[in-house]
């Protein structure tokens, strides 16, 4: 079975857009703890990576020769990109130097859990019209 390089797109989507909840997650937590600077992925450029790679791996790369079939093949998860996690430094620090902003976490979170909740609405959808498919062509 071939899955569609869209559902492997959203599905690294949603791992990222996890990630991205347990960075906001911490920073709030961490909003009263002295010298916390507060922590961030780039989602897009991220995302924008992992559609490259995949763009690569589909065959517009140069493949590995083989000249005899038991030579093993190139492990392209192995150099797999990883989210960029960085410090978000743009918003005043306190007098203990915590740069956490309650109101920025809280307005992120809010942004990201609606992305998550859109992102499996359309796996979701995406199961479903690939269910419905798979039903039809049983029937002839």
């Amino acid at each position: 079975m071939q899955i569609s390089s869209a559902y492997k797109l959203m599905a690294k989507a949603l791992d990222y857009r996890a990630l991205r909840q347990d960075l906001i997650s911490a920073n709030i937590a961490n909003v009263d703890t002295p010298y916390y600077r507060s922590r961030d992925i780039s989602f897009e450029k991220a995302l924008a990576a992992q559609r490259a790679q995949m763009e690569r791996r589909d065959g517009k790369s140069l493949q590995l020769a083989a000249t005899d079939i038991h030579h093993m093949q190139g492990a392209y998860d192995a150099y797999e990109q990883k989210a960029e996690i960085f410090f978000r430094d743009g918003h005043m620090a306190r007098n203990d130097a915590n740069s956490v902003d309650l109101d920025v976490e809280t307005t992120e979170m809010a942004k990201n859990t609606t992305m998550y909740n859109a992102l499996v609405a359309a796996l979701k959808k995406n199961a479903t019209i690939f269910r419905s498919v798979i039903e039809a062509s049983a029937k002839v």
